[in-house]
This record gives structure tokens, sequence and C-alpha cells, in this order.
């Protein structure tokens, strides 16, 4: 519903499939992975306030409330808007096409309006959805789905209010020893798990491999996939 660094928009699909009814999600972000799979009992945490207030914002909104939003178009600032401090975080994110939120309308955004109308027809989608404000050391080990796609070891993509010092060989113990179904995103320079190479990536400065660990056997297990974005 609206971007961040590290979105998986583009490769969402490439994903194995939920076995539990539970997703949980320890580093929420923009939750590509959710709304794919959006019926399901889905918990977004995220260490980042903003990132939780922008969905209960979601969660909790009328079609009516982000269809009175202003339609913004290149070069429109938020500032010149009398606006909610919520609503100028939830805009600071449609505004761009990646994270760390701006006031001014992207080039590559364009026009929000188009972008207002297809989240309000969304809205339904969440509203059963549940949000937690921490880290992913402080979730119950429950039986569940867990789509785990944290701040990259190298490259890849990169979070600004991240913790830098994530401690990966912790997270490693820790993913291994979840209850359910277990996904991990990366890209093939990470070593903390036994990565396998899932996907081609061609971003705006270089290439790079999405890659995928998980507790149970997925397409990626034998082979590379030529897939590329």
């Amino acid at each position: 519903m609206f971007s961040y660094y590290g979105s998986k928009g583009k490769v969402v699909d490439c994903y194995p499939t939920p076995k539990h009814n539970k997703i949980i999600e320890p580093f929420a972000g923009s939750a590509r992975y959710s709304l794919r799979f959006w019926q399901k009992d889905i918990l977004l945490v995220d260490k980042y306030p903003v990132i939780i207030d922008v969905w209960n914002y979601l969660i909790n909104a009328t079609e009516k409330d982000i269809l009175g939003l202003p339609k913004m178009k290149t070069g429109d600032c938020i500032d010149n808007y009398n606006l909610s401090d919520i609503e100028r975080k939830f805009l600071g994110f449609i505004v761009q096409t990646s994270s760390g939120m701006r006031k001014t309308v992207s080039p590559f955004v364009e026009d929000t309006e188009p972008v207002l109308k297809k989240i309000a027809n969304q809205l339904f989608m969440i509203r059963h959805w549940k949000t937690k404000l921490g880290s992913y050391e402080d979730l119950e080990n429950e039986e569940a789905t867990w789509f785990i796609d944290p701040p990259y070891q190298f490259g890849g993509h990169e979070y600004k209010h991240s913790n830098k010092q994530i401690d990966f060989k912790k997270l490693a113990e820790w993913c291994e020893s979840r209850n359910g179904q277990t996904i991990v995103c990366e890209n093939t320079k990470a070593d903390w798990l036994p990565f396998k190479p899932m996907v081609d990536m061609q971003g705006a400065m270089f290439k790079t491999t999405e890659a995928i660990w998980s507790n149970h056997k997925t397409n990626y297990d034998a082979i590379q996939q030529t897939l590329q974005f």
C-alpha cells in the first residue's frame, strides 16, 4: 500500500505460499507478503514507530479518509496542506518510491490520486490485521508462517531507521528456532544462513540476486532461477 526500502513487490510471487493460517512479519515494512495473502491472520511487527503508526492508520481509516487526502502532483509539497501528523506520515511514503519520508512529490510518482484510489479500494483487506511495535526478539514463538525480511547483511536494500549493528548470528539462531514455517529474505552476499539463490534483481545502480532460506523445502533448493526483474 506504500513504498519502503526492501519492498518485495516485484518478487513476492516467487516466495512459498504460507502453510499456516497466521503470518507474522517481524520486519514488517510495507508488508507485501502479507498483502498477497491478506485473508490470513496477520501480525505486523516493526521497531520503527512510523511504520506501525501508518499501518494502524490504514487499518482504521475509511475510504472517505483516504480519498479526502490532497491529490498531489510532481513538485507539490505536503507542507502546503492542512494535515494531521499521521496523514503527513502516510503521505510521506506515498509521494516517493522508497523509504525515508520526503515532503515533495517525486517525479516517479507524478500524481497521488490513482495511488490513493487504489489504497481506498484495498482497505477491506487489512481490517482484521494486528500490529506490534517492537523487536523480533520480543515475540512469542508460536506456530505460524514467519516471513522474515531484515535489513540485509551486505548491500541490497538499506534501511535508514534500522539497527545497523544487527547481530546476524543471533538472528540466525532465532530464525532457526521458530515454530512452524520460516521464510527468510536476503541476497546471495549474506552468509548468516545457508541461503539459496532465488531471482536476479536489476537495481538502478547494480544487479543483485535475491536469496531465500526456509526450514521447509522450496523450489530454489536445487537450481537457481533465471527470472530477472
